[in-house]
């Protein structure tokens, strides 16, 4: 008989992301119109404040990943939700650039603890042979975020103007804070905090770890810059491309799911990063709406397919007393991506152009491609 995959546990950790990432959502559209316009910076400081967050959270993802596997998940994803809605709501009292990157690295080490913690809690509560399965319908809840935050970022400041905005997504912040209040504890906490190397850079991880980083640098430049660009051409409602991307991400989820426990999930994500390419090159191939929706589209494909199979990768590298060290590896390589990606596509951008950013970052998920598919995909037998 298959073991069960939507627990009680499995369907409290997907209400916890949702709103966690409904959070992330709104922010990802209001951020950098709440840098270029009130704040008053250019598109440079727009892409170093959607990225500063990775500065804290790339360095305490070891450390999360340590102390998820020692005290637990759960103490860590409380605390990482708590971090993020004060972090979040505290963007509603600032009007300078400097307290914006303030916010954000503390945003960073919201992410760091609830993130790591979240999929190391995953890890455990998937059935070994379900787990990309499990990966691609919990990540349903982030995608599901980042189209439907937008859209409600959107919403909030042309009603409410960024202080409503910001308050809206405080509140999603908090009911994730009470979401993972009454999720149930999934590890057998060792209480010895492990600051070995192996839960700074876990070995069997790293691969698929550097795989993961060419994807998703593209993927952070393109949510970092989608909405600027859409106005640009213009386009009368721009949280329609990352809408349209997360829902493609979704749809793609749901009719994928086991794909990459069926088969070589370093293979899978190797296929992913070619999208990912295509999809970056079409949206700066020409200034026009039909250009940047098919390239959201192509790169939701190709995000679809990465993140769950370089994940299940990683995971299945490693015992489950070491989940939470392979977790904090492959999140630091989320991080460079999600935020490098915005950081080096704004400098770029202001010393070339937005087109040019998204070629580069094309080109890097082309390396990644070839990098994949020349990595073994190693199994430890739990």
């Amino acid at each position: 008989m298959q073991e069960p995959l939507f627990t009680a546990g499995f369907i409290k950790l997907m209400i916890a992301d949702l709103a966690y990432f409904l959070c992330f959502g709104i922010g990802i559209y209001t951020l950098p119109l709440f840098v270029v316009g009130p704040i008053g910076g250019g598109r440079a400081a727009a892409g170093f404040a959607v990225g500063a967050f990775s500065v804290t959270a790339l360095f305490l993802r070891p450390l999360a990943g340590a102390l998820a596997d020692a005290i637990g998940r759960r103490p860590m994803m409380i605390g990482g939700t708590l971090l993020a809605a004060l972090a979040t709501g505290g963007l509603m009292f600032v009007d300078s650039f400097w307290p914006v990157i303030l916010l954000r690295i503390i945003t960073g080490v919201a992410e760091a603890a609830f993130f790591v913690a979240g999929f190391a809690a995953l890890a455990d509560l998937a059935p070994a042979h379900r787990l990309a399965e499990a990966l691609s319908y919990n990540s349903l809840s982030l995608y599901l975020g980042l189209a439907i935050g937008p859209v409600l970022g959107q919403v909030l400041v042309s009603r409410s103007g960024f202080a409503g905005a910001w308050l809206g997504a405080a509140v999603f912040g908090l009911i994730a804070v009470v979401a993972t209040y009454v999720f149930p504890e999934t590890s057998t906490a060792t209480g010895r905090l492990d600051l070995s190397w192996k839960h700074v850079i876990n070995r069997p991880a790293f691969g698929p770890s550097v795989a993961l980083f060419c994807g998703i640098f593209g993927a952070g430049a393109f949510l970092a810059f989608a909405v600027i660009r859409a106005r640009d051409i213009p386009m009368e409602n721009p949280s329609l491309v990352l809408f349209v991307y997360g829902g493609v991400v979704v749809l793609c989820r749901v009719a994928l799911a086991k794909l990459a426990d069926h088969a070589n999930p370093m293979r899978i994500g190797a296929i992913g990063l070619l999208f990912v390419a295509a999809g970056l090159v079409v949206a700066a191939s020409t200034m026009s709406a039909l250009a940047l929706i098919s390239g959201a589209v192509l790169l939701a494909v190709g995000t679809s397919l990465t993140t769950p199979a370089f994940f299940a990768a990683a995971f299945s590298r490693v015992p489950p007393e070491d989940r939470g060290a392979a977790s904090g590896t492959a999140s630091i390589f989320i991080d460079l991506g999600l935020g490098g990606g915005p950081i080096v596509a704004g400098l770029i951008t202001e010393q070339a152009s937005l087109t040019a950013a998204f070629l580069a970052c094309a080109v890097l998920a082309a390396i990644g491609f070839g990098f994949s598919a020349a990595v073994r995909n190693d199994v430890v037998q739990s």
